[in-house]
């Protein structure tokens, strides 16, 4: 299968994966998926949380992306030392000794287009050349776990990458979720696994769908703009109180489960952005039209049940919230 289509068999996530005992315990949890290398998204993840000093942090993979040089990837990697790190897609492979054979690991369904594939592969490749600069930073990726189960106000939040099947599955996008028969599969596996929340990404379109007893919710991209309303990136943020940031939310089992605008620096990340990815390369054919206009969606695109817009205001002008 063509790299970046194929889904390595290391990439299943065991049954066994969510069933133990949280890692930690917390009253505010804030996951982080798909930062993609934007220092600015990180440099506005830290002035969010210096209002909740409290707050932990998962980042739940794919953090670097665009981040080509060394110098600036591990200046990234310096600064999330101070979270928990999960292993996406892009530290999977970069993590491999045989780097390449699956490309960069994104499971692409058949309705992405061979183009898009082909892009994905190319920043990749510029991107193991990358790591292969810095000692010892294949190592340090390949180490990072691919899941974590965690406790937020007594309540069980699993968190992938992907999905709870596989670290690159697509089975927490939209199209999936809208399925009966995959909320019936979720909620048996939410039972069994007595988990409240299901913290995803992967798919670079958030989605989320909340029922009485359980939600899942994937955060689309920390990193780039998701919706079309705004040049902001959008996190996930479960806690047993609400935000006046949210962009939107559910609650459930005493949590509230909220997408919350990432307003970084917009012109400071295009910058680096075309310095680094100019017109022509893989990046800039495959993510600059986004990066500077957005998406066509709007945020109620993303809300498949359970969840509502946090308010109209906030809703319109996300990004200046």
């Amino acid at each position: 299968m063509k790299p970046g289509r194929s889904c390595p068999l290391d990439y299943q996530i065991p049954a066994t994966a969510f069933s133990g005992e949280p890692a930690f315990e917390c009253d505010t949890l804030y996951v982080v998926g798909g930062l993609y290398g934007n220092e600015q998204a990180l440099v506005a993840l830290h002035h969010r949380l210096l209002r909740e000093p409290l707050a932990r942090v998962v980042v739940n993979g794919d953090a670097h992306w665009f981040d080509a040089e060394p110098a600036l990837f591990s200046r990234i990697e310096q600064q999330l030392a101070q979270y928990t790190l999960l292993r996406g897609n892009v530290e999977t492979e970069l993590g491999r000794p045989d780097s390449g054979e699956h490309g960069c690991g994104c499971a692409y369904p058949d309705e992405v287009p061979e183009q898009t594939v082909d892009w994905s592969n190319a920043v990749h490749q510029r991107l193991t050349a990358t790591v292969g600069l810095i000692p010892g930073m294949p190592e340090q990726l390949a180490a990072r776990p691919a899941t974590a189960l965690v406790s937020v106000g007594g309540q069980r939040v699993a968190i992938s990458h992907g999905d709870e099947q596989s670290l690159a599955g697509w089975q927490c996008d939209r199209q999936a979720l809208r399925s009966a028969e995959r909320q019936q599969q979720l909620g048996r596996w939410c039972e069994q696994q007595q988990i409240s929340v299901l913290a995803t990404s992967h798919t670079c379109a958030p989605a989320a769908l909340a029922t009485e007893h359980w939600a899942v919710i994937n955060n689309g991209a920390a990193g780039m703009p998701n919706f079309n309303n705004g040049q902001y990136g959008l996190i996930t943020r479960i806690s047993v109180q609400p935000s006046l940031a949210a962009l939107y939310r559910a609650q459930v089992a005493g949590l509230y489960i909220e997408a919350i605008p990432l307003n970084y620096d917009h012109q400071a990340f295009l910058a680096e952005f075309d310095r680094q990815w100019p017109a022509g390369s893989p990046a800039a054919l495959a993510y600059r039209e986004r990066i500077t206009q957005g998406t066509t969606e709007q945020p109620l695109d993303a809300l498949l049940g359970g969840f509502t817009l946090a308010s109209t205001l906030c809703a319109l002008e996300a990004h200046f919230v």
